[in-house]
């Protein structure tokens, strides 16, 4: 039984080397060329923790639909050189009648390899540059692949000109002499993976990364101030912000560590600017006070996680869904917050939107759950619909009957002054407070304030963002997941109905205040629910049995990265679980 994507819709390749020898803009380029061309793709890429040198990767998958994940297996694989190769090497395997393209100088291909059903063809990426006067190994490695799936030189071309038109003519002459020489080597390997785009040339699609996207949403939330510290890999974010907020009338400051970047924001916050922060698993440890005392102090402030492989340090430049649990329960005492994922990388737009939305509506702190593998995947993607929300903070109005910050409302937000606006001075701290926002160590008033703080957040109309149902609505098989395994879920689906296996994907955006009203429904009908996460201890699953019964079987499909889960082994365990 078939359970691979058709390979005439699809081709993967990857291009390795060592740092600084080009991979991933070799890979880059044929990514915006195949947009150009109409086709669907995406990269990711694989590199050390070196900050230079030790190995790179550039893992690209190119269909003719939307294509929501990387392929398990690759098509093509070229090596500018073999260093590093075991550290990476087991994460690309070669697909059966795949194709390697090596450079006899750089040594032996890797026994995994060898030993594979694949053609491994010999091809002097080394001496063929060397040949060209500046030529570069990573041109030739364009060339090769370009050959090899089809892609339209003119297309390649408009891009290749733009990356390397500030350096004038004569690099854009030595770049097309590479290309050149890779096609001319690759017409004779006697093997092709072409792919017939569906759209027609020049389609409008944007080329965008999940750190990109998540950075455009916020600005078109309203962010105005920006504050962090660079962290892999979350970076992106604040590299997207930075020029972007300056556009805007608004800044971004680069602070000292993770816990001036998280005060910081509460300090622009109060002054009544909209605001963010982007860090990673470490960092996000160290905001966890500052955190608690947005939450007390009711401030609205976003900060995105961009999910690493941990503990501790880990593997930063991997992905891994692990930090549910701290995002969710990390706080100390009981402090009411809001935790949503972004779907896929063209959802990292729609959640940095709606996270300001919901930090500035309900003034509480809103944590963002991203990961590498979405946060720094570039995606051709159709453009998006526009989103408005009626973004606005509850103001304060002069009265002259005396200004009560903390005071109880109908829908638990109580009217927010900013510094200077006559009558509206109060005491913001982390104390527990009375109405008007002055120390407290009154039971009733801890009591009163924990509650509204509660409230405000439980009762608020989530609508329809909560997540995705799709798929068979009547089937009793459910893929149930979060985050970026949505796109891997989505495949799976797609895989098992055309091998006639009808089952449904339910994936959460909203990870807390818990949405189990809306789960509940999604969910009606359902006998066999297949949890699928990417960490070691199930946290996404324990997290909803926290919440709710779960009267189905169930299964789990969960291991720690950066491996990341793929869709045909969705597939295989919902064929094998179908097969009992």
């Amino acid at each position: 039984m078939n359970t691979s994507v058709d390979p005439r819709k699809n081709v993967s390749f990857a291009i390795v080397g060592s740092g600084g020898m080009g991979a991933i803009t070799a890979g880059s380029i044929l990514l915006e060329a195949a947009g150009k061309a109409g086709l669907h793709g995406l990269l990711n890429r694989s590199v050390g923790p070196q900050i230079r040198g030790g190995e790179a990767a550039a893992l690209v998958r190119l269909s003719t639909q939307p294509a929501f994940c990387m392929s398990k297996e690759f098509d093509i694989l070229v090596a500018l050189d073999w260093k590093n190769a075991d550290r990476f090497i087991n994460a690309m395997p070669v697909a059966e009648g795949g194709l390697v393209i090596a450079d006899p100088a750089a040594g032996d291909p890797p026994r995994v390899l060898i030993e594979s059903n694949c053609t491994i063809v010999e091809c002097p990426i080394g001496e063929m540059a060397k040949a060209i006067k500046g030529g570069r190994e990573n041109m030739i490695a364009v060339g090769l692949v370009a050959e090899l799936t089809g892609l339209p030189l003119e297309q390649i071309m408009t891009v290749v000109t733009a990356k390397l038109n500030r350096k004038g003519q004569e690099a854009i002459d030595i770049g097309r002499t590479c290309i050149d020489s890779g096609i001319a080597a690759a017409a004779g390997f006697h093997a092709a993976f072409p792919l017939t785009p569906k759209s027609e040339p020049n389609a409008k699609r944007w080329l965008i990364t999940g750190n990109e996207a998540v950075g455009l949403g916020a600005l078109r939330g309203g962010v105005r101030f920006a504050a962090a510290y660079p962290i892999t890999p979350a970076t992106e974010v604040l590299e997207y912000l930075a020029p972007n907020l300056a556009s805007t009338g608004g800044a971004l400051l680069q602070a000292e560590d993770e816990l001036a970047s998280i005060n910081m924001i509460i300090g622009a916050s109060f002054g009544g600017r909209a605001s963010i922060t982007a860090t990673s698993g470490p960092g996000l440890s160290l905001m966890m006070e500052s955190l608690g005392l947005a939450a007390a102090s009711e401030t609205p402030i976003v900060v995105v996680d961009v999910m690493r492989v941990g503990p501790s340090t880990g593997i930063a430049t991997q992905s891994e869904q692990s930090d549910l649990n701290i995002a969710v329960y990390g706080f100390h005492g009981d402090a009411p917050h809001v935790v949503i994922a972004p779907l896929s990388v063209s959802d990292c737009l729609f959640t940095g939107q709606w996270s300001i939305h919901i930090a500035e509506t309900l003034q509480t702190p809103v944590i963002v759950l991203s990961d590498q593998s979405i946060g720094q995947s570039r995606v051709l993607i159709d453009r998006p619909e526009d989103v408005t929300f009626p973004t606005k903070r509850k103001p304060y109005e002069d009265t002259g009957e005396g200004y009560n910050r903390y005071a109880i409302t109908a829908d638990g937000v109580s009217p927010m002054s900013i510094p200077g606006q006559v009558g509206g001075q109060y005491t913001a701290d982390g104390l527990t407070h009375a109405i008007s926002g002055q120390p407290s160590s009154s039971h009733s008033d801890q009591i009163e304030q924990m509650e509204k703080r509660t409230n405000k957040i439980e009762s608020f109309d989530y609508s329809t963002h909560w997540g995705i149902s799709e798929g068979d609505g009547d089937s009793d098989v459910v893929i149930l997941t979060w985050g970026s395994l949505t796109g891997a879920a989505r495949e799976a689906i797609v895989t098992l109905e055309e091998n006639g296996i009808s089952a449904r994907l339910v994936s959460l955006r909203q990870i807390s205040p818990f949405p189990e009203q809306a789960l509940t429904k999604a969910l009606e009908g359902a006998k066999r629910i297949l949890f699928v996460e990417q960490n070691q201890t199930g946290q996404f699953y324990r997290h909803i049995r926290s919440h709710m019964d779960l009267p189905f079987e169930v299964r789990q499909l969960n291991r720690a990265g950066p491996s990341i889960i793929a869709p045909n082994e969705i597939v295989t365990q919902v064929l094998d679980w179908n097969s009992k």
